[in-house]
């Protein structure tokens, strides 16, 4: 790949653009356009083959006629990063101008390889993007670079059908965001006038509005009429300039779907609430529930990237809670879809959810006969209110509820698992017996569904009503809910030809309700279940670790138990690797990096793929002061961190340069670092000091998860050679101690994913038992010794500050355009 993207990154200069680098992993069978307003107006096809995005320019843009063709002229491949740019290049740049993202999707050849058609010079392929669909052909002509982009005749060809050009992520069009179009002004004062009170909740604080089950569609004057998705509720946001999602019971979604993310963050407005379901639409375009829950079971960074083109997410928005500072609940149902229809994209991961007026009959047969889920029936004069309300009504084409499974009998005649499910519902007080459930199951359901019922197994039927006796009927607890088609119910309050669906894990027992047991109000959630003891043995407390000193085991366990306060916001939600000193300094170590299967369960683990061994590594995660004493307790002398989060891995909370001096004296790592300050200041971008506990100091640059590993390591390689430039006699980037000729190594290749930082506050395995101490700039002077700062001082040393001087490095959200577009005029 480093030979594919030569010529991309020979045009272009690491720093002075917010263009992506590329070192990433590949997703497969990308395909994205991007429009460009650069010297002359022209469309980017870009379509992902062997790790890169193999790149035409179509100075006219793709045309849905199949008499229409379109030059393609085959330009530089570019990193598959680059498939979420949209932005402005600084003039001055290649290609500078304007850059949006028009569409998005996956791609796939069709009767050969894509790199038999590039060389064969004859491309045929079906697009899967939010705008271009079908099947379309690229062939090159007589000079290497001139080809023809053409669509094939089939359903999606249409000479007549105008495509959207605003962008998929900010809805601007290519022109507008060259303007520096602000349409939030204008919506601001739109909302004064409409007379919308200021505040309104944020993501985590509001309660949703939910719908009454309805038995029979209507059409009535007043109501608005709405599909009903086959999905889960989700919320989206934007709060302190970072897009947040969040499920209906409150967990946060938004690693999850990062692709409706990258919506939210890209909307031309500062903060917003936005209602809505998420679906994952199969290949007719109808929301699959299965393909749902397989999206929302991902967790490695790498799978869901994957997701993103192989399963796309949608979150169909059908209501706008807040907006710009103001609360919007209490406006006509009407007005505020009419404001949320205004803010969204036309196209893209996140779109608006439309209705029809007063027909909701027609409306409801047109979706029973395409085999949909039913129709919402909502007032148009309605506020948002919370809980259930008679303004908001759902109406299913086909009888299908949520029940909480209670049980199971065993299978019988070769059946796999179970013969059925006992479920049930809840009454308002409790769960009452519903029956059973033996149809709509493959075996592999049947055998999960055992194991986690087994594993649930109770004496007991946890529920009331009318129950079936018998060796054959094993109760669980209720913690598991699935979804259940049924022709009606009995008079003894049982299914009638119940059909499992799915499964729901975005339910709980107490939303499992019968459609004529509405409730005005949502019931109290379940108690959370009692946290585990988290209890730590202490061992060889007396064991000498410091030989010199007389340093114990159990000091070093009292120095990370006092020191906790200020060392575990480092450590949370942050992988740690342990480097063990069982028998103290001067007896062997070893490098941890996998927890052991002994590791007790309340201490936090996280999964993480290695590419370099091919295998899961399972981290420690510190949350706790239990957990640190645990570590220490193991021997841990040091720890290392990453520099990103385990729910943020690809994005890293600070950018580091790491001043080693290998026998260069130390009074030149001050200067250096001063330089390094002095240059941050003139580019805006706050940056911080600690000593690393050993013979050197580390400069960090708060990135606030901004950018990626790659986009850190060339902002750092860019100061660090401006700092080497300024300094040549005392400073270097070269790596090699031997070719150092007594300099101090600037390193900024610690910039990597995976690399580590020795975390601060953690104690070295040295003598005198030194300090990772974070510094204020005033003490980098020439009068810092960094051996001061050790394990017997430095309690006291933060008692007696006012703060820790390095914390900030956690939270800030520098300007990072606008520092590298500083950059870019000092050099």
């Amino acid at each position: 790949m480093e030979e594919q993207l030569a010529a991309y990154r020979t045009k272009r200069i690491a720093g002075k653009t917010p263009e992506p680098f590329g070192t990433g992993p590949s997703r497969p069978r990308l395909f994205v356009i991007q429009k460009h307003d650069a010297s002359h107006l022209h469309y980017d096809l870009r379509l992902e083959m062997e790790g890169v995005l193999q790149s035409w320019a179509v100075p006219k843009g793709p045309s849905l006629d199949p008499e229409t063709k379109r030059l393609a002229m085959l330009v530089e491949q570019h990193p598959v990063e680059y498939a979420d740019f949209e932005g402005i290049i600084p003039d001055g740049e290649y290609g500078a101008g304007a850059v949006v993202l028009w569409d998005r999707g996956r791609w796939e050849p069709i009767g050969h390889t894509p790199e038999d058609g590039l060389r064969d010079g004859k491309l045929l392929f079906d697009l899967y993007g939010h705008k271009l669909q079908g099947r379309w052909t690229l062939f090159r002509l007589k000079k290497a670079n001139e080809w023809l982009m053409v669509k094939k005749p089939d359903a999606y060809a249409d000479p007549n059908r105008q495509i959207d050009e605003r962008s998929i992520l900010s809805g601007l069009t290519v022109q507008e965001l060259k303007a520096g179009k602000d349409p939030a002004a204008r919506m601001r004062k739109k909302l004064a006038r409409a007379k919308a009170p200021a505040g309104g909740p944020g993501i985590r604080e509001v309660d949703l509005m939910l719908a009454r089950p309805e038995p029979e569609p209507f059409a009535r004057k007043g109501w608005l009429f709405e599909l009903k998705y086959d999905g889960f509720r989700l919320l989206g946001a934007r709060e302190d300039g970072k897009p947040r999602l969040r499920y209906r019971r409150g967990q946060d979604a938004t690693l999850v779907f990062p692709e409706i993310a990258a919506v939210l963050k890209k909307l031309p407005y500062e903060r917003f609430l936005i209602d809505g379901e998420v679906v994952v639409p199969d290949e007719t375009g109808h929301p699959s529930f299965s393909g749902l829950q397989q999206r929302v079971h991902l967790s490695r960074p790498r799978d869901i990237a994957r997701a993103t083109v192989e399963s796309p997410a949608v979150l169909y928005a059908f209501d706008l809670l807040t907006l710009e500072g103001y609360d919007l609940r209490s406006l006509p149902l009407r007005k505020r879809k009419e404001l949320l229809r205004e803010i969204l994209p036309a196209a893209g991961a996140l779109r608006y959810s439309d209705h029809i007026e007063e027909q909701g009959e027609a409306m409801y047969e047109q979706v029973r006969e395409m085999g949909l889920e039913g129709i919402v029936a909502k007032r148009a004069a309605s506020a948002y209110q919370s809980g259930r309300s008679g303004d908001w009504l759902k109406i299913r084409c086909d009888l299908r509820g949520s029940f909480a499974i209670v049980g199971y009998t065993l299978p019988k005649r070769g059946r796999a698992g179970l013969g059925a499910l006992h479920v049930a519902i809840h009454d308002g007080s409790g769960l009452r017996y519903a029956g059973r459930v033996g149809t709509g199951f493959d075996d592999k359901t049947l055998n999960e569904l055992r194991a986690d019922l087994e594993a649930l197994h109770q004496a007991e039927a946890p529920c009331e009503g009318e129950l079936p006796s018998g060796d054959d009927h094993h109760w669980a607890r209720p913690e598991l809910i699935c979804e259940v088609r049924y022709k009606q119910w009995t008079h003894a309050g049982h299914l009638r030809h119940p059909v499992f669906l799915e499964m729901r894990d975005d339910l709980s027992p107490q939303e499992c309700v019968a459609p004529d047991l509405d409730r005005p109000e949502q019931p109290p959630p379940p108690a959370a279940p009692p946290e585990p003891e988290r209890r730590v043995s202490l061992t060889n407390l007396d064991k000498v670790f410091w030989p010199e000193e007389g340093y114990t085991k159990g000091d070093l366990i009292e120095y990370y138990r006092g020191i906790s306060p200020w060392l575990l916001p480092y450590l949370a939600d942050r992988p740690v690797v342990l480097t063990r000193y069982p028998n103290g300094i001067e007896g062997k170590n070893f490098y941890q990096k996998d927890a052991p299967e002994w590791t007790p369960e309340w201490l936090r683990t996280e999964s993480i793929w290695s590419e370099s061994t091919q295998k899961e590594i399972r981290y420690f995660v510190c949350e706790n002061e239990e957990s640190l004493l645990y570590l220490a307790n193991l021997g841990a002398i040091p720890l290392h961190l990453w520099s990103s989060r385990a729910s943020s891995l690809p994005h890293p909370d600070w950018c580091i340069l790491d001043l080693d001096p290998k026998g260069a004296p130390f009074a030149h790592v001050v200067k250096i670092a001063l330089a390094i300050r002095a240059l941050c200041d003139e580019i805006g971008m706050p940056c911080f000091v600690k000593t690393s506990g050993s013979t050197g100091l580390h400069v960090l640059l708060p990135l606030g998860r901004q950018c990626t590993y790659d986009q850190s390591r060339a902002m750092a390689e860019l100061l660090a050679r401006i700092i080497v430039g300024e300094l040549p006699k005392i400073a270097t980037v070269t790596r090699s101690p031997s070719r150092r000729e007594g300099r101090v190594y600037v390193d900024y290749l610690q910039n990597r994913h995976g690399q580590l930082l020795v975390s601060p506050f953690c104690v070295r395995p040295l003598a005198k038992a030194p300090v990772s101490a974070p510094l204020s700039w005033k003490e980098v002077n020439r009068g810092l010794h960094i051996e001061r700062f050790t394990m017997d001082n430095m309690i006291k040393r933060m008692q007696r500050l006012e703060g820790d001087p390095l914390r900030p490095v956690l939270d800030l959200e520098p300007d990072l355009l606008g520092v590298l577009q500083k950059l870019h005029g000092l050099l």
